[in-house]
């Protein structure tokens, strides 16, 4: 069986580098306001992970990457029209884009000396993607055009998947301590300036992420990689400053954990994995916790670095 996704990534840099932060995180992707169209997420086949889409109603599920390796962490265009994802294999780890339906991919290549170029995230003007690297020795979060070019370095140093506020304002990220389990949500300005801890280390905050379509809150998972054993991994929400901390989900024992995807495009939901007694199903909930529905139950079938793209005419 192909190795998932996510794990290529990881022995990659830990095999070649050692510095495996960046290729452990999993994309932290903005939802930009819109009207609610297909949600993207990751699983794993017999040929790799590969992406799929499905409508909100759980209708329409469909496998649309196809490629040598493994195709993942999928990241709407702010129009809907569409995908950028990474491309994992044994020697590499780069980007491209495609459009909604799978068709029109095209690799961005990867810069010179670099094994690791992941993550992408679209800025709120659909004109760069911003994304992680690594060459072996140095991490960076950087930003370039759609085919690959006009670079700029953000910053340097290990941090997990920066992405814009929907105002691009702002960034927010993972960043992360030398204790086991020592993650934080940040934010910063646009330019990587002036990083602020939202939450405390202790949080044990997953690399996914996600912008409110307002602004006004960001949305995590809390114990995110169970460093508190015997508990269950949860959705919060909190403001930029770090006030108004809320629980989405309260489940407790670790035998049931929910892992945020992202908000909707009309911000009225946050669709999210649940994972119970070993079974997964993608779930959506109001910001509130209220009205949990299901859009594909539980199964063996683990929808992965979820992201729910607005609504394209032609893609409806």
């Amino acid at each position: 069986m192909s190795v998932p996704h996510h794990r290529r990534a990881a022995a990659l840099v830990t095999a070649l580098t050692g510095c495996v932060g960046l290729a452990l995180a999993s994309p932290a992707h903005a939802t930009y306001p819109g009207k609610n169209g297909l949600i993207a997420f990751h699983s794993q086949t017999a040929d790799g992970t590969q992406i799929f889409t499905v409508r909100p109603n759980g209708s329409d599920l469909r496998q649309i990457t196809h490629v040598d390796g493994d195709a993942g962490s999928p990241d709407w265009s702010p129009d809907g029209r569409m995908i950028a994802f990474d491309i994992a294999t044994e020697v590499s780890v780069q980007i491209a884009t495609m459009n909604a339906d799978g068709s029109g991919l095209h690799t961005l290549g990867i810069a010179p000396g670099n094994i690791v170029e992941a993550d992408a995230s679209f800025t709120p003007d659909g004109r760069r993607l911003l994304f992680n690297t690594s060459n072996g020795s140095v991490e960076t979060q950087s930003s370039m055009k759609l085919d690959g070019t006009g670079r700029r370095l953000i910053k340097t140093g290990p941090s997990w998947d920066p992405n814009v506020s929907p105002d691009g304002r702002r960034l927010a990220f993972t960043a992360f301590n030398d204790q086991p389990g020592g993650q934080a949500l940040f934010t910063s300005g646009v330019d990587g300036s002036n990083p602020t801890a939202t939450t405390p280390f202790s949080f044990n905050v997953g690399a996914k992420l996600d912008w409110a379509p307002d602004g006004r809150q960001l949305a995590f998972i809390h114990n995110a990689d169970f460093a508190r054993p015997g508990e269950s991994a949860n959705i919060a929400t909190i403001r930029p400053n770090g006030a108004g901390l809320r629980f989405v989900t309260n489940y407790r024992g670790a035998k049931v954990n929910a892992f945020v995807g992202t908000y909707s495009p009309d911000g009225r939901w946050i669709v999210f994995r649940l994972e119970a007694h070993g079974r997964f199903g993608l779930y959506k909930v109001r910001p509130d916790g209220t009205h949990l529905r299901p859009i594909l139950g539980l199964s063996g079938f683990a929808p992965r670095f979820i992201d729910w793209g607005a609504r394209y005419p032609r893609s409806e």
